[in-house]
């Protein structure tokens, strides 16, 4: 779990390394940080008909909450010892069906500003060939 004596990259490296351990939220979601460096965060998941909506595809709040969890990595990435974040405003386009059967997905986050208060990120979540899925933009408020 998060270290406040670590910046957010060194809190991030600790948990691809397992020093620190993935988050909880994280093990739920069937997903792990990958890679880490200043600016950037991507994640790794495989879906399961355990995240299946009525229309048997993955619900959108999985797709929402991977992509959520690679823009607000990517933001703490750049952050100072003591400093955290939380989500403001997201939004999220879903321009492919995500199944069982599309194989693993990596939400791929990327700081586009970061200010003294407030930082915006933007993902992309693709399949292992590099077909885009979704794609999302999120600001956050630095706490």
């Amino acid at each position: 779990m998060l270290d406040t004596a670590r910046t957010g990259i060194e809190n991030h490296q600790a948990m691809i390394d397992e020093r620190g351990g993935q988050a909880p939220l994280h093990t739920s979601l069937a997903i792990r940080l990958i890679e880490v460096c200043d600016g950037y965060a991507v994640f790794e998941g495989m879906r399961s008909a355990d995240y299946y909506n009525p229309q048997g595809t993955v619900h959108g709040g999985w797709i929402t909450a991977i992509l959520d969890s690679a823009l607000g990595c990517a933001v703490h990435t750049q952050l100072e010892a003591g400093k955290g974040y939380t989500t403001l405003e997201l939004k999220v386009n879903m321009v492919r069906a995500v199944s069982a059967e599309t194989g693993r997905v990596a939400p791929r986050g990327e700081v586009v500003h970061l200010g003294r208060r407030t930082a915006t990120s933007e993902a992309k979540l693709v399949d292992g060939d590099g077909k885009l899925l979704a794609h999302a933009s999120c600001t956050c408020l630095i706490l």
